[in-house]
């Protein structure tokens, strides 16, 4: 008889494997999060100015917005070359690799000079980096999801690969602490000039940290099964495409209403709070912050409460959630006081917590193994497109349009009805399960016809 994965993840080696992957899943996410998240600020708060100089605040924001936007157009790039890499070669290489990418590109925005340096030479600089940033969060993601979900059980995959989504509120919250205290010790000169420039280089340090962390790890078992089985795919794009075309699909649609309404309570809020609500940058920022400390929380819940309920049903409930918050939030912050702000932003990331947690596993289980980082790279990244690519950009030029909220609301439902349409193509976990258990044994006969031997 064959050991299950379950039953495999329950030997001290195997736990302590857990709990590394684990680790160096939510650290890694965390830092490439901080590394993205202190751009997306920065775009909200500075790089206006800094970068596209203009007579009208709105039209230096909307291209602000824009090179934000080039960090989800670029990151499909990132899943098809990582992606394939990921089922090819490894997880452990591959995440390696988008670690360093998307370090050294936040490093060297760091030392950009800006417009009035530079031209238009500064501008077109930063889209570039932004582009290569956009990269290596587009191979990062599926397999940071990969890393801590196939050391564990297959039964407990909402937990275990829930710790590649702590990483966006983890490295939000350090980006925006980071530029909070910038705020708070310097003059508003200061920061603009060369302030944020401290939370870039910060960057170089923090990846150094997680290179460690990711040198010591081993490859995970499903792919190591894989290379026993002599079952790793040789064009993983186009088998992903010709013979998993639903599963695609539904992991697509899953992601688009997640991705926006996090664009509107990480990114678009600050914009709002500060050129509507006529907060401070500082009080902006803070509740955010306060919202994101929560998730770190709330997402790894999340994650384990889908692996005692049905994952689809508790991912559909909380879309619907997700499209009803907006008409609550905004007349309830009307008033423009702080307290209305947090208590809207923490409910917000709490209903994109409980979409959140359970997505990693949900998008994962809806391909075969072999396929996993692939598929999953894939998915993630072509939703960002269509979903959190757009989504600061649309904010922005619908409340310019109409001057009111309610475009930016029905925007939102519309999104999530998307992911409701997704959620119900989409597979439960039982079937993912069932594969990674046959994976396990085919590897096991494997290895068995190769070294007859017995062992003890």
């Amino acid at each position: 008889m064959h050991d299950t994965p379950a039953d495999l993840s329950k030997a001290p080696a195997a736990r302590s494997g857990v709990r590394r992957a684990f680790a160096a899943s939510l650290t890694g996410t965390a830092l490439e999060w901080y590394d993205f998240a202190v751009y997306s600020a920065a775009a909200a708060l500075v790089f206006g100015d800094q970068f596209f100089p203009s007579e009208d605040p709105l039209t230096g924001t909307l291209l602000a917005f824009s090179t934000y936007a080039v960090g989800y157009v670029s990151r499909p790039l990132g899943g098809f070359v990582f992606g394939r890499l990921g089922d090819v070669i490894g997880r452990k290489k591959v995440l390696i690799a988008t670690l360093v990418l998307i370090g050294a590109a936040t490093f060297l925005i760091g030392l950009l000079p800006g417009y009035a340096t530079l031209g238009p030479v500064a501008p077109a600089a930063l889209v570039l980096l932004r582009f290569a940033q956009g990269v290596g969060v587009g191979g990062e993601w599926g397999g940071a999801v990969l890393l801590s979900s196939e050391f564990g059980d297959p039964r407990r995959r909402g937990f275990y690969a829930s710790a590649a989504q702590v990483g966006p509120p983890a490295g939000n919250l350090l980006a925006n602490g980071v530029l909070a205290a910038l705020g708070a010790t310097l003059t508003e000169a200061q920061f603009e000039s060369w302030g944020w420039r401290v939370a870039f280089l910060l960057s170089g340090v923090l990846v150094g940290f997680g290179l460690w962390i990711r040198a010591k790890l081993e490859e995970t078992p499903v792919f190591k099964a894989m290379e026993a089985e002599k079952s790793r795919p040789e064009a993983p794009i186009r088998e992903v495409f010709t013979t998993q075309p639903r599963a695609l699909t539904a992991a697509i649609l899953s992601r688009v209403g997640p991705d926006v309404l996090y664009a509107m309570f990480t990114v678009f809020v600050l914009t709002y709070a500060t050129d509507h609500l006529g907060m401070s940058r500082g009080s902006a920022l803070t509740a955010v912050l306060v919202g994101s400390s929560l998730q770190i929380f709330l997402i790894p819940l999340a994650g384990a409460v889908s692996d005692r309920i049905n994952r689809r049903l508790l991912y559909g409930c909380s879309a619907v959630a997700a499209g009803v918050w907006p008409f609550l939030f905004f007349p309830m912050v009307s008033g423009g006081g702080w307290l209305a702000l947090a208590a809207g932003v923490i409910v917000g990331l709490a209903i994109h917590s409980f979409l959140y947690g359970p997505q990693a596993a949900f998008i994962a289980e809806q391909f075969s193994p072999r396929l996993r980082y692939t598929g999953s790279s894939l998915a993630y990244t072509l939703a960002g497109i269509i979903g959190g690519a757009v989504a600061p950009l649309l904010f922005t030029a619908l409340l310019s349009a109409y001057d009111s909220w309610v475009p930016l609301a029905l925007y939102i439902a519309v999104t999530a009805v998307v992911t409701l349409t997704g959620v119900r193509l989409g597979r439960d976990a039982d079937a993912a399960v069932a594969e990674d258990t046959a994976l396990a044994a085919g590897a096991e006969a494997a290895r068995s016809a190769e070294d007859p031997t017995p062992t003890n």
